[in-house]
């Protein structure tokens, strides 16, 4: 049996308008994201990864707020509280509203916002 909590999290990386807590469990990671209003991944992650669009994929439970995502294909969905989303690699987002958003991801954090 083994326990850890967001609460002390591993390790946390920040960016503008935004922070990834980490924690891993075994072969797990988890990470938990929070993104303020305001927040897009094209402009608060993308200078710190040179990449044309988030290259990580996501399986993720949406906590709070609303989350706009757009895929390199063009798709697009909005995300809200209560929705598990699977995001394959080559995709924007950013906050909808003035509620921060808040996502529990098992897939892509540990190499999130490098």
């Amino acid at each position: 049996m083994k326990k850890k909590s967001f609460l002390k999290p591993d390790e946390v990386r920040t960016f503008e308008k935004g922070k990834v807590e980490l924690v891993t469990i075994g072969t797990i990671t988890f990470g938990r994201a929070t993104f303020q209003p305001g927040w897009k991944w094209s402009v608060s992650v993308k200078p710190l990864v040179n990449t044309k669009s988030c290259e990580a994929p996501h399986l993720q439970y949406h906590v709070s707020g609303r989350l706009h995502v757009v895929m390199d294909d063009g798709s697009e969905d909005e995300f809200v509280p209560g929705d598990v989303s699977l995001l394959p690699p080559g995709h924007d987002g950013w906050v909808v509203g003035d509620e921060p958003v808040v996502v529990i991801d098992i897939t892509g954090m540990a190499d999130y916002a490098k």
